[in-house]
């Protein structure tokens, strides 16, 4: 048995401890919108928030957490679409396919915390997720707007 905070609220799940969090989230909390993409932590589609740090969820072991941390998911960012980067991505019409997209907007929110004014080298440096679309340049315009929405 191990106990998650995800999204603000405790979970018992019984699972084993290297089971990856990303199955946990989806397939024992039903929360879908944290994609799998490659498995082995390289393209982000399952990116979550893990007190506020961007963390790859599928290749990461739900035993390997300490007690406490706090997970943030896509459906966990803000109730109601209203997070400045959930915004920015709708005013801008940033996905294409938008199956990367609630890992790109967890690690845009990530580095928004951090770099509220990001340049586009902070930008380029931080945003370590993959879009197969190519949709970076929008991606980047989306970063900028949600930090004139901050």
């Amino acid at each position: 048995m191990v106990q998650l905070t995800v999204n603000g609220q405790t979970h018992d799940v019984d699972v084993e401890a290297d089971t990856p969090l990303l199955w946990v989230i989806r397939e024992q909390l039903g929360l879908t919108g944290t994609k799998y993409g490659c498995g082995v932590g390289a393209c982000g589609a399952c990116t979550v928030n893990i007190d506020g740090f961007p963390t790859r969820s599928c290749t990461l072991a739900v035993g390997d957490l300490r007690e406490g941390e706090e997970i943030t998911t896509i459906e966990g960012l803000s109730e109601d679409l209203t997070h400045p980067v959930q915004i920015a991505w709708a005013e801008l019409d940033v996905p294409q396919c938008g199956y990367c997209q609630s890992g790109q907007i967890m690690a845009a929110a990530a580095l928004l915390k951090d770099y509220p004014n990001p340049t586009d080298d902070d930008i380029d440096a931080l945003m370590m997720n993959i879009c197969r679309c190519g949709t970076y340049n929008r991606i980047r315009a989306g970063i900028k707007r949600a930090s004139e929405l901050l």
